[in-house]
């Protein structure tokens, strides 16, 4: 089952991605906070998750099952409750003798090389697909110029309100809080290992700011570990330097976490 990982982070002011790499297995979080001063940190709700799911992914279940048994058992951890909860999404990649298995749940992307060349791009966008007001408020408040303000600030608390409302429910979108049954809508991969190349992973810190550097994922995809954290830097750099109010391309803050990993067969 060999397979080598390059990999980088960086953290931006929460600092609530996890990357965890296994024997046979990759693992990338990427926390939000609950908002709530009564509840755990979003980074003590992704550092439980993370162990959890790397003490459980040599097991012989599914990547979903491996994913329920870990929000249960953080929930109860933590003693958190589902729609008061942090929340994370999830990029699981598990390789096995003659198949690579991958699950992503949330809006992590999962980016797949095969030998003949084709390149094949996944990621959850149910939450984006909501289209929720707040969403396109903040988007267009930044793209005239207002800057990340406390206005904004009060349009992303409104926009949080509106996405708990709309969580791991049906009709809704899915993430890993404090409900397992979540796990059961996660977007599962299934790759037979002779037909991989590669497969990259990352949060949407780093997948959000590839087309506007202009970089091609089959770029990203043949970066060493030193490269990737030259990368991470020079998106940092764009982010401070060419945009930092978010006009050219309105995002919720200037800066997120960026976690990106890259296997190769």
């Amino acid at each position: 089952m060999s397979f080598t990982v390059e990999s980088a982070q960086r953290a931006a002011a929460s600092g609530d991605d996890r990357l965890v790499v296994a024997d046979n297995a990759v693992i990338v979080l990427d926390g939000a906070t609950a908002h709530d001063p009564a509840m755990p940190s979003a980074g003590e709700y992704v550092d439980h998750l993370a162990a959890e799911l790397a003490l459980s992914i040599g097991d012989a279940l599914s990547l979903v099952d491996i994913l329920a048994q870990s929000i249960a058992r953080t929930a109860e951890t933590l003693g958190i409750e589902p729609g008061l909860a942090p929340s994370s999404t999830v990029a699981l990649v598990r390789v096995e003798p003659d198949a690579v298995n991958a699950l992503i749940l949330g809006d992590s992307s999962l980016v797949i090389g095969q030998r003949g060349g084709e390149v094949a791009t996944y990621t959850d966008d149910r939450l984006a697909q909501l289209n929720l007001p707040e969403a396109d408020l903040y988007r267009r408040f930044l793209k005239y110029g207002w800057g990340y303000s406390g206005r904004h600030r009060k349009i992303l608390e409104d926009l949080q309100i509106a996405e708990r409302a709309q969580r791991n429910r049906p009709g809704g979108y899915w993430i890993a809080e404090a409900d397992p049954h979540a796990a059961e809508h996660a977007l599962s991969v299934r790759i037979p290992r002779d037909e991989l190349s590669w497969i990259v992973v990352a949060t949407d810190g780093v997948a959000d700011l590839i087309p506007p550097l202009g970089l091609s994922w089959s770029e990203v995809a043949q970066m060493s570990t030193p490269q990737l954290d030259a990368l991470l830097h020079d998106i940092h750099t764009w982010e401070a330097e060419t945009d930092p109010d978010g006009q050219a391309f309105p995002r919720a803050k200037r800066h997120d976490d960026k976690t990106v990993a890259v296997l190769h067969f």
